[in-house]
């Protein structure tokens, strides 16, 4: 077989065999398939697509790659999360502990950020002490004992997709059904969950610009979920704002705090009650949106929270305190009407620029810097009132608000937003 003879079949549009995906895939992580011949198969797949056969026998050779996590030491339906990236998505720090304050343990390995999407890694690692490293006795030793843990991934997990995403963010090939949900459900079926739930966001801040594409990235990882025996849901949810209030690691710490005691934004916190009960669902504990809220106002999900955090060497107090940003700048509205827009790419960029994000993955991150939102698309504003603060540690010039007032458009009539879109099992 030859790698130049794979290439040819799938740039002339014809199926692969499993075979020949198989050799391919373990050829390139043996260093016998160089990157120069992987990537022109990956911008094959970009133009000419794969069958759903094909996507599967991907995925299941991409695991076979690397460790696959065992966690039947666990008791009870082990179930995972995994979001396809967006801005301000705090998401994970309420949701599983949310879902273990019901008794249902979450094992789960998160990552970083990268341009304008945020990390849950970088996020908990804005918590002095915080460890993300663990071993895989320490992940399954907590989670038994406490219910939950949130680490970074493993080096030995998945080996094909780190070296095949590596590839494709620097030869515009990061943006293609086949290899976006091969690489997501490779790693969460390798990470050994019983049961998983797929946070497919769509809109002007996400992979899927477009709801056409995001039913068809979440119906495929969907039915991979299936294939191999895991109960998997897929929920498309809005990316063309930031989500809730912030952008930025402290930030959104703080914010995932407010939602963990009852007193987030309505909207946001709605929306994490409805995808608990979808992940409860899947553990097969029957809630109403009303039951799960319930553990955000009586302590029991912050409790969770509370416990993962000293478990993981983090210190409470400082888990509390408030951005140490040295300049916090007030942008007011300078006229009067309807928040219209929020694009998200744009103030996740911004964020980035603050030091919030990483332009490359060497970037050192400043975790107290962001941004936080007073005002959200639909909500009326007069002239003089406060849209949004910028916490920075470098001065914010007059030209940077003027730049950051252009990306909030504001007009005459209210518009209404939804957070699901759509539910796919």
């Amino acid at each position: 077989m030859r790698t130049v003879d794979v290439i040819q079949k799938k740039r002339d549009g014809l199926e692969l065999t499993s075979d020949e995906i198989k050799w391919l895939i373990e050829g390139y992580v043996a260093g016998t398939v160089p990157d120069y011949q992987m990537a022109a198969f990956a911008m094959a797949v970009y133009f000419k697509g794969m069958s759903t056969r094909e996507i599967s026998d991907l995925t299941m050779t991409m695991v076979g790659t690397g460790q696959q996590i065992d966690l039947s030491a666990i008791s009870g339906v082990k179930v995972d999360k995994h979001s396809t990236g967006g801005v301000g998505d705090k998401v994970t720090l309420v949701l599983v502990p949310l879902v273990a304050s019901f008794g249902v343990p979450v094992a789960k390995m998160s990552g970083r950020g990268l341009g304008h999407t945020g990390g849950t890694l970088d996020k908990l690692e804005s918590i002095k002490g915080f460890q993300i490293e663990r071993s895989q006795e320490e992940f399954i030793e907590q989670v038994q004992n406490i219910g939950l843990s949130v680490i970074g991934q493993s080096d030995q997990l998945v080996k094909a997709d780190k070296l095949l995403y590596a590839l494709r963010d620097v030869t515009a090939t990061v943006d293609t059904i086949p290899l976006i949900a091969s690489s997501v459900m490779s790693k969460k079926i390798a990470a050994g969950a019983d049961s998983i739930l797929l946070d497919v966001t769509v809109g002007e801040g996400a992979f899927m610009k477009n709801l056409e594409d995001a039913r068809a990235l979440a119906r495929t990882m969907v039915d991979l979920g299936k294939a191999v025996g895991r109960r998997t849901t897929a929920v498309i949810t809005d990316m063309s704002q930031p989500l809730g209030t912030s952008i930025g690691n402290r930030l959104e710490i703080l914010e995932a705090l407010d939602i963990l005691q009852g007193k987030g934004r309505e909207d946001v916190t709605e929306f994490i009650c409805e995808l608990g009960q979808i992940m409860l669902g899947l553990a097969n504990v029957e809630k109403t949106v009303k039951e799960v809220r319930e553990h955000l106002f009586d302590g029991s999900a912050l409790q969770k929270f509370e416990a993962m955090v000293v478990a993981q060497g983090g210190d409470l107090e400082d888990l509390y305190r408030s951005s140490s940003a040295k300049y916090v700048v007030e942008v007011t509205a300078d006229e009067v009407g309807y928040i219209s827009e929020l694009p998200a790419m744009e103030f996740g960029l911004f964020a980035m620029r603050l030091g919030a994000g990483r332009a490359v993955k060497t970037d050192v991150l400043d975790f107290e810097t962001g941004i936080v939102f007073e005002k959200k698309v639909g909500e009326p504003v007069k002239i003089g009132e406060i849209v949004a603060k910028i916490y920075a540690n470098e001065k914010i010039s007059q030209e940077l608000v003027t730049e950051f007032k252009k990306n909030v458009k504001i007009s005459n009539e209210p518009k209404k937003v939804r957070e699901i879109i759509e539910v796919i099992a």
